[in-house]
């Protein structure tokens, strides 16, 4: 985060005519951190907070930060499994480099045999067959359209799986060439999709919004005719802006955008999930996960734990990307009313469903350390939970 936030954040208080111990009261934030950001002393601190920090100042969230990112990409170095991906995306083989040639088929058929690895967040073993199948669509896009289609869809797929893992800078990469090369309308709108999370993930809300609503406006269907694949691409894009909007301080927005997608989510009359593309899964019940979370970011933990409850999340995949943020948020939510043992459980089980998934959610290290924060001692399995989140001890 710019270290900016403190002297915005000070003339917005000073305007306001507040003292820092009355944003404090008013915005839940300790006194000791707004001193700090406000001194210069921490340039660093969650979406959330600002959110909470400009909710309480009556000022749009983007007001007071720039060059924010609600999870900062992972360190060069910290993660070293992606740098072949990584390398593959900007350094494209030449075919004149290569012994024996990919086939068009070959690739294709590749890439859908990697399908369950993307939507099973297998990332150990996408780090390892991801460079040579990257560097084959290359080759087999300079074929023609077939080839190209081959390759638009495997860097949405890298994309989406970068952004997942935080690396930042390289799903950037992969998404704009996709949407770049895209001939498919909707398909396009599922990498716009992913776009969006991505700029959501860097705390870039006023983009995300912006980019969420024009796609939304410009793939709306007739809804009495509407295909489920035509359904989806809109519901996604406005559960995008809405994402953007709650955080942004924009409640109205939010709640007309999610109150769009419900309605997209009605006439698709139960969840979407084709077989041969997880990123289009979309329905009724991923739109009340959304609902959930946009409370839990207006700070509503009662609110998240009823519509959890109500919540029919028995038919989605364990490892559901979807499904385990949701999850996280229903963790939070047993946390800020102090019941640490089910948050504990919840947790434990998300680290039983997703392994690999977990590790790469800080909303998952703040949930965890403030319940550490809070015990004199910490069980073996507590600890053993700290490590798989990668809470520092």
């Amino acid at each position: 985060m710019s270290a900016d936030i403190g002297k915005r954040l000070q003339e917005v208080r000073k305007r306001r005519g507040m003292t820092q111990r009355q944003l404090a009261s008013e915005s839940g934030v300790s006194l000791s951190l707004i001193r700090k950001l406000e001194q210069g002393e921490r340039a660093d601190t969650r979406l959330e907070t600002v959110r909470r920090l400009a909710l309480a100042l009556r000022v749009p969230t983007t007001h007071l930060i720039a060059g924010h990112e609600e999870e900062r990409q992972a360190a060069p170095g910290a993660d070293d499994r992606w740098e072949a991906v990584r390398q593959a995306l900007v350094a494209p083989v030449r075919s004149d480099a290569v012994a024996e040639e990919p086939t068009v088929d070959g690739v294709r058929d590749a890439v859908e045999a990697a399908l369950p690895l993307f939507s099973g967040d297998r990332f150990a073993e996408l780090s390892v067959i991801l460079p040579p199948l990257l560097r084959d669509a290359d080759l087999v896009a300079e074929h023609g359209p077939e080839g190209r289609a081959v390759r638009v869809r495997l860097s949405q797929l890298t994309g989406w799986l970068l952004t997942q893992t935080r690396q930042f800078e390289a799903a950037d990469t992969a998404l704009t060439r996709s949407l770049d090369e895209s001939s498919d309308r909707l398909q396009a709108a599922a990498t716009v999709n992913t776009q969006c999370w991505l700029l959501l993930r860097r705390g870039r809300l006023a983009e995300a919004r912006e980019l969420a609503t024009r796609w939304a406006d410009e793939v709306e269907p007739r809804i009495s005719r509407a295909t489920p694949a035509e359904l989806s691409a809109w519901g996604w894009l406005l559960l995008r802006a809405s994402a953007a909007a709650i955080r942004d301080n924009r409640p109205g927005e939010a709640e007309d955008a999610l109150r769009y997608a419900n309605s997209a989510a009605v006439a698709m009359g139960r969840e979407f999930a084709p077989r041969d593309d997880f990123l289009q899964a979309f329905g009724p019940v991923t739109v009340a996960l959304k609902r959930a979370e946009n409370a839990m970011i207006v700070d509503k933990p009662d609110l998240v734990l009823k519509l959890s409850a109500r919540i029919p999340t028995g038919g989605m995949r364990p490892t559901s990307n979807n499904r385990n943020r949701h999850l996280l948020d229903v963790a939070e939510a047993h946390a800020r009313s102090r019941d640490y043992a089910k948050t504990v459980e919840v947790l434990q089980g998300i680290r039983a469903a997703a392994p690999q998934w977990l590790p790469n959610q800080r909303y998952a290290r703040d949930i965890f350390g403030r319940v550490i924060a809070r015990r004199r001692t910490l069980t073996p399995e507590m600890r053993r939970l700290a490590d798989a989140i990668g809470v520092p001890l």
